[in-house]
């Protein structure tokens, strides 16, 4: 006959809880669950439809799709009682309403005023973010390199230097 058919120990397994495997080494801060990764998907395409608006002097509707993608993107990344919080907090209620003012006048029909107005409000709202944004990039191949030159350089210290910490 046949030689029995090799086992498995029950360490190598994988266990089965319902439908989801659960893996055996994983570390929680790293992961990601999937609606953050849909999330970031979307404010990625929220700032690409948004820069591809301006390029097209002012397209309204790519800027329009974009302002949504990226509202949502934020919102099932971060999740949406964190970012109602974000959006009226004390200190961030000059930036919130030039952002959603611009975003309503580019979506009335007003696309560069609205633009003017909602970049405005995205500096107020989101320069917090710049120093980790510029600590990520500074890791990236190509990127990296370009904020490493003498005279970026010191401009992307000045900035990155302020804030280690997301203001969440």
């Amino acid at each position: 006959g046949r030689p029995p058919p090799p086992t498995e120990s029950r360490r190598d397994r994988p266990r089965h809880h319902h439908l989801f495997v659960e893996r055996e080494h994983h570390n929680p801060a790293t992961m990601m669950d999937d609606k953050q990764k849909i999330g970031i998907g979307l404010t990625s395409f929220g700032l690409l439809f948004t820069l591809l608006g301006i390029m097209f002097f002012f397209d309204r509707g790519l800027l329009s799709m974009g302002n949504i993608l990226f509202l949502a993107g934020v919102t099932m990344t971060i999740g949406p009682k964190r970012t109602l919080k974000f959006f009226v907090k004390r200190r961030n209620l000059k930036g919130s309403a030039c952002f959603l003012g611009g975003l309503s006048l580019v979506f009335v029909g007003w696309p560069f005023i609205g633009m003017c107005v909602e970049g405005y409000g995205f500096l107020v709202l989101f320069s917090a973010f710049f120093p980790t944004v510029l600590l990520f990039l500074k890791r990236l191949p190509v990127i990296g390199t370009f904020l490493s030159l003498p005279g970026v350089k010191h401009i992307v210290t000045s900035i990155a230097g302020r804030a280690q910490t997301l203001p969440v």
